[in-house]
């Protein structure tokens, strides 16, 4: 039994982020994943109101949380992915509100898990999307009738899985933050 114990603890991740970071960032970003995931399959956009106020949450208490050159580097994050995300929607590879919500949430990610966080985002939007599929096939569908995400044959409301994937993320480093 000691053998399976110190194996199973040798296989725990220790993530990047501080526990601290995440025991604030998570709850305060929980509700804004939400309204940014239900959103995009009611109506197929990611409002603006969401993306300001997931940056807000972090411009507020992120100097707060970690020193001021990480928070600092934290927000060159952001610049980075919105000039990337403004290149992938301007070759209609995402849409506005994904790139703006991708940059808004960069900043919560620690550098040092940034290959864990693009698995946990592939893990998601594979979940995401199957689930997705499937309950527009199903009798869930009947829920919520009108949404725009069940007629849009090639579209996908990709805040489900962005918003998934960061609080996914921000739950593990409860749990596995340094």
């Amino acid at each position: 039994m000691e053998f399976l114990t110190a194996f199973w603890s040798g296989l725990e991740p220790t993530l990047s982020i501080t526990r601290l970071s995440a025991i604030w960032l998570f709850p305060l970003s929980l509700p804004i994943c939400f309204w940014a995931a239900w959103s995009d399959m009611r109506a197929m956009r990611i409002p603006n109101y969401s993306v300001l106020a997931l940056a807000l949450i972090f411009v507020l208490i992120g100097p707060f949380l970690m020193p001021l050159p990480e928070f600092g580097a934290r927000l060159v994050q952001l610049v980075v992915v919105l000039l990337v995300g403004i290149i992938l929607n301007a070759g209609g590879l995402v849409g506005a509100g994904d790139a703006k919500f991708s940059a808004a949430a960069a900043p919560y990610i620690a550098l040092g898990d940034l290959r864990f966080v693009l698995a946990l985002f592939a893990a998601t939007l594979l979940g995401a999307f199957t689930t997705h599929r499937l309950a527009r096939r199903s009798p869930l569908r009947k829920l919520a009738p009108d949404w725009e995400s069940w007629t849009r044959q090639r579209d996908f409301p990709m805040g489900l899985a962005l918003g998934g994937a960061l609080s996914i993320y921000l739950g593990l480093g409860i749990v596995y933050g340094s």
